[in-house]
């Protein structure tokens, strides 16, 4: 350092030390070692007698000391960045913690406006069945009071006082009683020019749930069940300082209840402490001004125009996410669904789809919605496509053929070339005689290692060629492997290029015929389903081309899997067999 800040006339050698400087420095792995150097490079000066090279005009030593700086670091940034960092999770925890809470009182509020629905549907119709039976009750009262009156009037008039005066005080009877119902106001009484007295029953609003008349019994006992909507939110505590995270397992608010922290009150023990001497001694080091969250601006959505939604709330929004991506309207995705036409819905938009078939639940919401004769209108986009949706006859089926039918190409041109590739190396393998002259050699060696102990053997798994690579020799310098690869050079020469009569080898090892085979049968038996769905409606174009024109393909493509699994142990070491050509 001294004759590199002393000769500032040589620039040759100033643009050397730079160089060297360089490459001591930055050519270490380890950032702390790095970071070292250059302190003790700063210690000696370096920084300083750098400011005052900068008016030099050597444009080589001018790279050199650019190339020093870009990748000089500076730690206390690093840990101001990490500090900030620290600041910005703690407030994403916050807002997941709130977001949380958030989404647990909107499902508790679903649920009890689907609740209160059923409720209010229930005491409706049984508050018609109890109207209903009312008035019959009343009006068969009535007739049998009206018969009563009859009977009275049609018995012959006795001309005796006294028989007069017995009908006169059945007459007052029947009056007073008609009176009575008068005053209820069940009847109302009119008398006529001629002196006849004329009954009109008054139509009855029931109010109150009558529990027994005179010849039915109607009993209502409904069932109420109530969310616990969980402790009060709680507000956040603005420390004085910026305080390290405390990594625990917080409960939820609907966690707490049943234990013992749902009797514990932290909020008055932290009134009684004096928690500025623990934040002052438990601070993060590196403190920067406090985030003001009261100024962050948070924009808000304006409110849309309330409509019915009887859907989730995350599946009617991704839903209109799903339906935006389609770029058609809805009427139109339900025909193309409907005729199978594969030009008009991508596979992506299917599996899209695929998630958002109704449950049977939903459907009974929205055939309840259209039985009480609401209008449609009402409902939200979203709903209303799920309504038209959940119309379409074998909807599931439908999508899986149709996924099926997009998806079929690919896998033919996918799984062909495996298939090709895994016979011809089968049929390669089996016809090598170079290659059976090889295993015969290794079983001679396996035998004469073995045959003393375990007797001899007739043959062996082509797994076992890996351990020829783990049976070294006695002094360790060489595998088992390797010695048979020399002494096939010396004994066996024309041995030595098995490897060429070994096609194919490489691209079927790669191939896994377990998957291969695998995804064969979710072939097949999605050309069954398509068949099925081809019988049940024969009058699909599209179907019926499509089951034409790939049932023939897909069965030469079985029998080519079946050709293919009768030799499949020929590729698992196949990489171990020219290991011993390289060795």
């Amino acid at each position: 350092m001294e004759y590199f800040m002393n000769d500032d006339s040589n620039i040759d050698f100033m643009v050397a030390c730079m160089q060297f400087i360089n490459i001591v420095v930055h050519s270490v792995e380890n950032m702390n070692v790095r970071v070292h150097l250059q302190y003790e490079f700063t210690q000696l000066g370096l920084d300083k007698y750098l400011e005052s090279l900068k008016e030099m005009e050597s444009e080589k030593l001018q790279v050199q000391i650019q190339a020093y700086l870009d990748n000089l670091f500076d730690v206390g940034a690093l840990l101001e960045d990490a500090e900030n960092k620290g600041e910005v999770m703690e407030h994403l925890a916050e807002l997941q913690e709130t977001n949380a809470q958030v989404n647990y009182t909107l499902w508790t509020l679903i649920h009890l406006h689907i609740i209160i629905y059923c409720i209010a549907h229930i005491l409706r119709e049984s508050c018609a069945q109890v109207s209903t039976l009312q008035q019959r009750e009343r009006e068969r009262e009535i007739q049998r009071e009206r018969e009563r009156e009859q009977e009275h009037l049609s018995q012959p008039s006795e001309v005796d006082r006294e028989r007069n005066g017995e009908v006169s005080g059945k007459e007052s009877k029947l009056e007073m009683k008609l009176k009575e119902l008068e005053e209820k106001g069940l009847v109302r009484l009119e008398r006529t020019a001629s002196g006849s007295l004329d009954i009109e029953v008054i139509p009855v609003t029931v109010e109150k749930i009558v529990t027994q008349t005179g010849r039915s019994t109607l009993t209502i006992y409904p069932s109420f069940s109530f969310f616990h909507t969980g402790p009060k939110g709680r507000k956040p505590i603005q420390p004085k300082f910026k305080m390290p995270l405390l990594n625990w397992q917080a409960l939820k608010p609907n966690q707490v209840t049943g234990t013992v922290f749902g009797e514990l009150n932290d909020e008055q023990v932290l009134g009684e402490l004096n928690m500025d001497l623990f934040a002052e001694q438990f601070k993060t080091k590196a403190q920067s001004p406090p985030t003001d969250l009261s100024k962050l601006k948070v924009k808000v959505a304006e409110k849309a125009p309330s409509k019915v939604s009887l859907l989730e709330a995350n599946k009617a929004k991704n839903l209109a996410i799903t339906l935006r991506k389609g770029g058609m309207s809805p009427n139109d995705i339900c025909t193309a669904i409907e005729r199978y036409d594969q030009q008009s819905l991508s596979l992506d938009f299917l599996e899209l789809l695929e998630r958002f078939i109704p449950s049977e639940f939903e459907m009974k919401l929205l055939q309840n919605y259209e039985k009480e004769g609401r209008p449609l209108e009402d409902l939200s986009d979203e709903d209303r496509f799920m309504v038209r949706f959940g119309k379409i006859p074998r909807l599931a089926q439908r999508i899986n053929t149709l996924t099926f039918m997009g998806n079929f190409p690919e896998s033919m041109k996918r799984l062909q070339p495996q298939l090709d590739a895994i016979i011809a190396a089968s049929v390669s393998l089996k016809s090598s005689s170079k290659l059976k002259k090889m295993l015969e050699i290794i079983l001679a060696f396996g035998n004469y290692m073995n045959s003393s102990k375990r007797g001899a053997a007739y043959g062996f798994r082509l797994q076992s060629l890996d351990l020829l690579l783990d049976t070294k020799s006695t002094d360790r310098t060489q595998t088992l492997m390797h010695f048979i690869a020399n002494m096939v050079q010396e004994k066996y020469p024309e041995l030595a290029a098995f490897h060429t009569e070994l096609r194919f080898v490489d691209k079927a090892a790669l191939v896994s015929l377990d998957s291969v085979l695998q995804d064969l049968r979710s072939l097949e038996r999605g050309m069954e389903g398509t068949k099925k769905e081809f019988m049940v409606q024969d009058d699909i174009p599209a179907l019926k081309e499509f089951v034409k024109a790939n049932s023939d393909v897909l069965d030469s493509l079985v029998k080519d899997g079946k050709a293919a699994q009768v030799r499949p142990q020929c590729m698992l070491n196949a990489h171990t067999l020219l290991d011993i050509k390289s060795a």
